[in-house]
């Protein structure tokens, strides 16, 4: 078995693989060169893995790319498989998230895009429909946009339950349905809107990453634009963590693919700098669902550190012990073969890192 890693940047999608424990890995790319890859998944569901990319070009615009054979080859739709309808009035500008749906559902993609709208694809991720009842919710004409954009970056569908979905975005905050889809929710409580008049609103925050705890699917983690929260009721109520960490602000946090409670992120100096807290390299790992926080940096670079880490560049793998990864604007890609008790470098100067996926292909 080998290690699979995807890297998608603002000039193209690499892949990294390894066959040795993760110890050296291989480099192949750019695959789509000259477009920004914002979204990757790596569907194990169908047997063989398919990967899926989500891409955006300058000139041709939005795309999603699928491939059966690790990357080898690339099947491009002739037509666009991401598409408002005529009468929403909307375009695509890019997809942000691709995540696949439980595996009681093999052939169900989700696909979080920019304007923030959610896709539902029934083929394996080649053709999308969209998810009507969220983009008519009463609230979506007063969703704001981050410096981003206004997307839905978190897909999270429930492994116990296909009918029941988490989104999370830029700047609406959570929402979930739990009837497939037909109705949604808000679920901010206790997420705090700085920005905001009113700093406790139903809905209107700055939600920057929502992951979900293996052991506990009610139980999700969020880093937000300053804060970062723990629901245990699956966004029913949220509470801080953030004690413990060096800020409370980042982009990034990703849950152990095994181990309940255990927790990543990547915590930056607050808005006007955004930089690694004392410009320093460290993730920082809890073991107690946020209770407690450490830093993780051996095997990281010891001299100043000023490069950012992205909502999405930050992935697990689903081997044991797991791989935990992350890559930076300024192009380079950590990887920990042991939870993120060391680190080593996978690549180097590549374009700034937008997404990571991992996984034992």
């Amino acid at each position: 078995m080998a290690t699979l890693l995807t890297i998608g940047t603002g000039k193209g999608l690499f892949l990294a693989t390894s066959d040795d424990g993760r110890v050296r890995w291989r480099l192949s790319g750019p695959h789509f060169p000259m477009t920004a890859v914002y979204a990757t998944a790596i569907d194990k569901r169908p047997g063989t893995p398919r990967l899926l990319a989500g891409m955006t070009s300058s000139h041709f615009g939005p795309s999603v790319a699928a491939s059966d054979d690790l990357g080898t080859s690339w099947q491009e739709p002739d037509g666009a498989p991401v598409a408002f309808p005529s009468d929403t009035g909307a375009s695509l500008t890019r997809v942000w998230q691709l995540a696949p749906g439980t595996s009681d559902e093999p052939d169900v993609v989700y696909a979080g895009t920019q304007p923030s709208a959610l896709f539902r694809s029934v083929d394996g991720g080649r053709t999308y429909e969209l998810v009507r009842p969220l983009w008519d919710h009463p609230h979506r004409s007063q969703w704001g946009e981050g410096f981003g954009g206004q997307a839905i970056h978190t897909v999270l569908p429930d492994p116990r339950d296909p009918a029941r979905l988490v989104v999370a975005m830029s700047t609406g905050g959570v929402y979930r349905s739990d009837d497939g889809g037909a109705t949604w929710d808000a679920h901010n409580r206790g997420i705090r809107a700085y920005f905001l008049p009113d700093e406790w609103p139903e809905f209107g925050q700055c939600v920057h990453k929502v992951a979900r705890d293996a052991a506990d699917p009610d139980r999700l983690y969020a880093q937000n634009h300053h804060g970062v929260y723990r629901s245990d009721d699956a966004g029913g109520t949220w509470r801080s963590i953030a004690d413990g960490l060096p800020s409370d602000f980042g982009f990034p946090i990703v849950a152990h693919p095994h181990r309940g409670g255990v927790i990543y992120t990547f915590p930056l100096t607050a808005d006007g700098e955004r930089f690694p807290v004392d410009r320093t390299c460290r993730v920082f790992r809890s073991a107690d669902a946020g209770a407690t926080w450490e830093g993780l940096s051996a095997g990281l670079p010891t001299e100043p550190f000023y490069p950012s880490v992205l909502r999405d560049a930050m992935c697990v793998d689903d081997v044991d012990p797991a791989g935990v990864y992350f890559g930076t604007r300024s192009g380079e890609v950590y990887a920990s073969r042991d939870e993120g008790g060391s680190w080593s470098l996978v690549a180097a100067h590549l374009p700034d890192v937008l997404c990571l996926r991992a996984a034992e292909v």
